[in-house]
């Protein structure tokens, strides 16, 4: 067959179509805005199988591991917390239960922020956008019955992540597990906070140096856990392209890279034990591409960049969440489409967990039928698919090849202006840590990060109200009226309660050596000393995250974002 002519042949008939008003008027780019061909066929997509290869084998476009899900299938890993710690554990063991591989924790306002339930600015938000946890005796009753050291378990909490990890090891500890076999995620991700999700406690540089600490003494007492999950979730939640989720989010990582050399750190060692959480958004073909593209970015980096010689070094392993921008208050049945359109976007791009929204989530926390169907759609995909059956099904499609290439362009793109950032950072070209981190500080100041993600947003925002994107419910098929739902409502009583836990338990403790051991971790703070020991003692020791969290913004002082109109 003669390629080129059978190109010339189609191209003239799409073109008198188009002379004919046969090509209908419509957005035909991707959700992110990327223009897209018609079609695509041989020479479309830059040639060369070594840019594909195999599942297995650098660049790992196809995936990690030469086995795909025949080896070992996604984690089904939900996310789920609310209220206070029974009532959380509860849903856990209902996980379980009925399928569930892995816990993925969610902690209301006021933990992410770093304040226990009874300070006045938690007033009105204990328990309600997750689990309320104030001290390492709130752990123990989260994890009740659930063995850490058998359960992998992720955390999504960055500003207080080092001290709430270290109420984690005490948890475990009492258990009677083994610390060194524990395996799980951490968040910890500190840039995407200063970039989207604004849940920070102090100025960077110190997040930076209690998320050194942290990885140096993963790297040196528990291997297996992964002390980093760079987040472009939330990045992509607040309103970003699918390029600029995949860039920021690598850029932040590579950042990381260069805070663990800088520390004198194994690459070898530390570069397996980061992790990513990205978004799996609706525009099915972007999604995959993004995914692969991901993998082949992070490994060539590693790899090129910065020196690492292992496979697992260059692994780029990542856990994905459906899109909670994406579900709809109007005509809420329609999110479980949603969701599972997206879910398989996630499994043909090869993600290493999973977790599928609830249709009500849009709406409030998941009731327990909605975290049901949550948790079914991912056992139908596993079990009756066969998406399971072979690595990369769409590997040298024309369509994904050449959209995961626009998408690796787009993204070295942005990762030179960044880089650029870096040179006004450090006229002498002098960087403390690294040339990326240099450059994220110098964005997070400038409002770069915050000023491309509102730009992409405003000009979603506007493609949907003339509507050039269509959004089921929304502004089109808007004549279904759907059924109220019953939606989980968390008592004023949780909070209550928690408060009055609180209390009997400063009654309780031993109040001398809660003060010797937060006295301890303020002079660590003062000096450059490592802080997971001191802040071990003080959690073993009953002290509040608060408290542990009020010592270092005394010493650090806290952050405030510069304004910007």
């Amino acid at each position: 067959m003669d390629v080129e002519a059978g190109r010339e042949r189609w191209v003239h008939r799409y073109a008198d179509a188009q002379r004919k008003g046969q090509v209908r008027e419509a957005d035909f780019n991707t959700l992110s805005g990327l223009e897209v061909d018609p079609v695509y066929g041989p020479g479309t997509a830059p040639e060369g199988f070594e840019r594909i290869g195999w599942p297995g084998e650098y660049p790992f476009t196809r995936g990690l591991y030469p086995t795909g899900y025949r080896g070992r299938a996604w984690t089904i890993r939900q996310f789920a917390g609310f209220g206070n710690a029974r009532q959380t554990n509860e849903r856990y063991r209902m996980i379980l239960a009925r399928g569930g591989g892995g816990l993925s924790v969610a902690f209301d306002m006021p933990t992410l922020m770093g304040r226990d339930s009874d300070d006045p600015r938690a007033l009105g938000e204990v328990g309600h956008c997750g689990v309320a946890i104030d001290s390492a005796a709130d752990l123990d009753i989260l994890f009740d019955g659930i063995p850490l050291e058998q359960v992998t378990t992720s955390m999504t909490i960055s500003g207080p992540a080092v001290p709430m990890f270290c109420m984690y090891l005490v948890a475990a500890e009492r258990q009677g597990a083994d610390i060194g076999r524990l395996n799980g995620t951490l968040q910890t991700d500190i840039f995407k906070e200063y970039i989207a999700q604004k849940e920070w406690l102090f100025e960077p540089e110190p997040h930076l140096r209690l998320i050194g600490d942290l990885m140096a003494y993963c790297q040196d007492n528990i291997p297996a856990y992964k002390p980093l999950s760079v987040s472009g979730y939330h990045i992509r939640e607040a309103g970003s392209t699918a390029a600029q989720e995949l860039a920021f989010t690598l850029a932040d990582g590579f950042g990381y890279v260069e805070l663990g050399l800088s520390r004198g750190l194994d690459i070898e060692k530390f570069a397996p034990g980061l992790s990513f959480f990205f978004d799996a958004h609706i525009d099915f073909f972007e999604e995959i591409a993004k995914f692969r593209a991901a993998r082949r970015i992070w490994a060539r980096w590693l790899r090129e960049v910065y020196g690492a010689k292992t496979d697992k070094a260059q692994w780029l392993r990542f856990h994905t969440q459906t899109a909670g921008v994406s579900l709809t208050a109007q005509q809420p049945d329609n999110n479980i489409v949603r969701t599972a359109v997206e879910a398989l976007a996630a499994v043909l791009g090869g993600t290493n967990s999973l977790h599928t929204n609830a249709l009500d989530e849009v709406l409030a926390l998941p009731s327990e039928r909605a975290a049901q169907i949550a948790l079914s759609t991912q056992q139908v995909l596993m079990a009756e698919t066969g998406v399971v059956n072979v690595a990369d099904p769409l590997g040298g499609s024309w369509y994904v090849e050449a959209l995961t290439d626009k998408l690796e362009a787009e993204a070295e793109r942005i990762f030179t202006r960044i880089k650029d950032l870096a040179a006004l950072a450090a006229p002498s070209g002098h960087h403390p840590i690294g040339e990326m981190t240099s450059g994220i500080l110098r964005g997070i100041e400038d409002g770069y990060f915050t000023g491309e993600i509102a730009d992409a947003a405003f000009e979603y925002q506007q493609a949907l109200e003339k509507g050039d994107k269509k959004m089921v419910g929304v502004n089109i098929h808007t004549d279904v009226t759907a059924d109220s739902l019953e939606i989980l409502r968390v008592s004023h009583e949780v909070e209550l309660d928690q408060r009055r836990t609180l209390a009997e338990r400063r009654a309780q403790r031993d109040q001398p050596t809660v003060n010797q051991t937060l006295a301890n971790l303020r002079t660590a703070a003062q000096g450059d000393g490592e802080l997971i020991e001191p802040m071990l003692a003080a959690a073993r020791a009953e002290a509040t995250l608060g408290e542990i969290c009020e010592v270092l913004r005394t010493e650090w002082g806290t952050y405030t974002e510069p304004a910007r109109f």
